[in-house]
């Protein structure tokens, strides 16, 4: 018995290794857990008497996977490839010496086992899955930059061969227990209740158990290289596929076509020689660091409330007032009656606040269609919504969120009606994307207890939410922010209050620069492709066509407003202007934009644009395009670190990232600038700004530390626990 395997032998010589890792809720491949494994494989190895042994977990799950947390710490210990290479060979070593020791050894998988556990569970000769909605095999690796580096590589194309494979591996996608069965992933599927007796029973009657791959003659199913069509397709088609979906912005999809290519025309020892090879390149490469780092840590960080004042207690919404039941109000009840809490959703006439009802209503339908919940499941979220026009139905409401038009006189005027009726105790929060918070609180009796709450459209889809700390607002607001936040499984960041906070605000600066190139004549769609072989998702003509240049005019205008004379003109405003009030395509809502929307037809390029916008007789290339549309919120990311606006380089990448969309492979807007190094950074901010003009020019701020060679991450991870 070791301290995280609990091992015991019954009176037919069938052991049972009961996975329990110490200290984490999920079992994961701890170096200590792969220690004892090893050490209970040489000892039943020797032991005559053990005739099987069945691998199965003392908690709800197998086994999740790697120690993420302790690769990650690896980044700050400046491990080499080769180190990383190593890593994969241990366990690698781990796992072929307990398919090889010469003992039957069957898998009881009772939930989820993934990466490094569904490895272990394919190492063994037989696998039994518990037949229930959560249990399920897969390997996620490649979402953190990596490929399988415990032998799946290897051992899952020479069981279900390469085709289905290289797709469960490159999409990181979890096999459910009828596919993992039909795929031949799995032997048997059965009530967990069974599992163990069901491998137990398999074990009594295998004594001489070996793995297909070690048996003479084994071939890999339906072909390996370019040895048959189905094989020679697949990896044609997958490497084609993979470079498009990736732009290879990503090497780990690419890795785990090499790896299953090379390693499946091989014997399997030096397959996963090969996989060792690839996986300590990735391992040590910055893309797996930078999703760790700020996919894994930061945002499980954020996820358990790391910004929270540690004094208030904790609170629950129990009602919710939501102000205005437009797109994102109506988003905003949906998903708050989805975690359970009553809502009363307000709007000028009982009419639009029951519109506002109805798109919960067929979000909810859609939901049911696609089974992820009964009708009943439905019927009752969508009675926890109440439309009124009635501000005094706000009354029982602990937190109230306005979510009306973006204009401050607007959200005055409900501001004033909704605290007249509201409890003393409650907070108010606007969901306000771009006007200051301290501004719109001097509408307010009760400044202490207003604060932004800002969500991102669609508010179903998008999983960060903004928090923006007033002058005035208090802790307490700001942990209630919080904990409501946290009721909705979204993650939060929290800011200091700006003209358009930190997410708009850089966000802006992708739309301005992408109007700006247009205006200079670089081609559109050069515009356009180059954004997303940058590897954001859309280019910034379509996504000003998606929030709508109107709503960009008026942000504009209302900044004029408010700021007079210090109002200085973003580089977008002729381009702005001349769409909204010359050209009147102010957008896709109003079926124009920089793109045409055909009745039935799929969007297109404005044709005109190049009559209105002459295209320059010498182009760039799309990597300069692409660079100037990073380095430019990368840019603005820095100064908002530099004027407090976003206090954390950790919350600064998962603003970017699941906010705004920057490139989730550079692992946000500042770790992308340490990637490249803020020196360099700050050279090419300068070539940048002699050629496109002062907006990229770098502060003293900045030019301090990149000559103190100081990095925004500077500091060692500390892993979430």
């Amino acid at each position: 018995m070791t301290q995280n395997i609990r091992q015991s032998v019954d009176g037919d010589g069938i052991a049972v290794l009961l996975i329990d890792v110490v200290d984490r809720p999920m079992n994961v491949a701890t170096p200590e857990f792969l220690r004892q494994l090893e050490s209970c494989v040489d000892q039943l190895a020797g032991n005559p008497s053990v005739r099987g042994v069945i691998v199965a977990s003392a908690k709800s799950s197998f086994m999740a996977g790697a120690d993420i947390k302790d690769m990650a710490s690896m980044f700050e210990r400046g491990i080499t490839a080769a180190e990383a290479t190593q890593f994969s060979a241990n366990l690698n070593r781990i796992f072929r010496r307990l398919e090889t020791c010469g003992k039957p050894f069957a898998a009881a998988i009772n939930g989820v086992a993934l990466g490094a556990g569904f490895e272990l569970a394919l190492a063994c000769h037989y696998r039994v899955l518990a037949d229930e909605p959560k249990a399920g095999v897969g390997f996620p690796e490649v979402k953190i930059g990596l490929l399988p580096g415990a032998g799946g590589t290897q051992r899952l194309p020479r069981l279900i061969g390469v085709a289905e494979a290289l797709r469960v591996m490159t999409e990181g996608t979890q096999l459910g227990p009828a596919d993992a069965l039909r795929l031949g992933v799995v032997h048997e599927i059965a009530p967990a209740t069974e599992i163990v007796e069901r491998a137990r029973r398999w074990s009594l009657g295998s004594p001489d158990a070996i793995q297909p791959w070690d048996r003479k003659g084994f071939r890999v199913p339906g072909g390996a290289g370019m040895s048959t069509p189905a094989a020679a397709q697949a990896f044609m088609a997958g490497t084609s596929l993979t470079a498009r979906a990736t732009m290879r912005n990503y090497p780990a999809p690419l890795a785990i076509l090499t790896v299953v290519y090379e390693g499946t025309q091989v014997p399997i020892d030096t397959g996963l020689r090969i996989e060792s090879q690839q996986f300590g390149r990735l391992l040590a490469g910055p893309v797996a660091r930078n999703l760790m780092r700020t996919m894994f840590v930061n945002k499980g960080q954020a996820d358990k409330l790391a910004r929270r004042p540690v004094g208030p207690p904790k609170t629950q919404v129990r009602r919710l007032g939501v102000l205005g039941a437009g797109m994102m109000g109506a988003g905003l009840a949906h998903v708050s009656a989805a975690a359970g809490m009553e809502v009363v959703l307000l709007d000028s006439t009982v009419d639009l606040a029951a519109k506002g009802r109805d798109h919960a209503r067929q979000q909810l339908a859609r939901e049911v269609e696609r089974g992820r919940r009964t009708q009943q499941e439905a019927n009752s979220v969508l009675e926890r919504i109440r439309p009124t026009a009635s501000f005094t139905d706000l009354a029982d409401c602990e937190l109230v969120i306005e979510a009306v038009f973006e204009n401050r006189e607007t959200k005055a005027g409900v501001t004033g009606q909704a605290e007249a009726v509201i409890a003393p105790t409650a907070v108010l929060a606007s969901n306000t994307s771009t006007l200051p918070i301290s501004g719109l609180a001097q509408a307010s009796k009760r400044p202490a207890q207003f604060i932004g709450i800002h969500f991102f459209s669609p508010v179903e889809k998008m999983p960060l939410v903004e928090i923006i700390v007033g002058k005035k607002t208090s802790e307490e607001t700001l942990a209630r922010a919080l904990d409501y936040v946290a009721q909705l499984r979204k993650t939060p960041i929290v800011v200091n209050d700006s003209r358009g906070f930190y997410t708009s605000r850089c966000f802006g600066t992708f739309l301005y620069e992408g109007m700006q190139m247009l205006a200079e004549g670089v081609i559109p769609a050069l515009i356009e492709n180059s954004a997303r072989m940058a590897g954001m998702p859309v280019g910034p003509l379509a996504v000003a066509d998606e929030v709508t240049i109107d709503l960009q005019w008026k942000v504009i205008r209302q900044a004029q407003e408010d700021l007079g004379k210090r109002f200085q003109r973003p580089i977008s405003y002729d381009v702005v202007r001349r769409f909204v009030e010359e050209l009147k395509r102010p957008g896709r809502r109003f079926g124009a934009g920089f793109y045409d929307y055909p009745a039935g037809g799929r969007k297109r390029l404005w044709p005109a644009l190049a009559s209105v916008y002459a295209p320059a007789a010498k182009q760039p290339d799309a990597a300069e395009v692409g660079m100037r549309l990073l380095h430019v919120q990368a840019l603005e990311a820095t100064r908002c670190m530099e004027e407090g606006v976003v206090t954390t380089a950790a919350e600064a990448d998962l603003g970017s990232i699941l906010g705004w969309g920057f490139p989730a492979w550079t692992g946000g807007a500042l770790t992308y600038v340490d990637t490249i190094g803020v020196r360099e950074f700050v050279a090419d901010c300068d070539r940048l700004a002699k050629r496109h003009g002062r907006r990229f020019k770098p502060s003293r701020w900045l030019r301090a530390r990149a000559a103190a060679g100081q990095a925004f991450h500077a500091a060692p991870m500390s892993p979430a626990a």
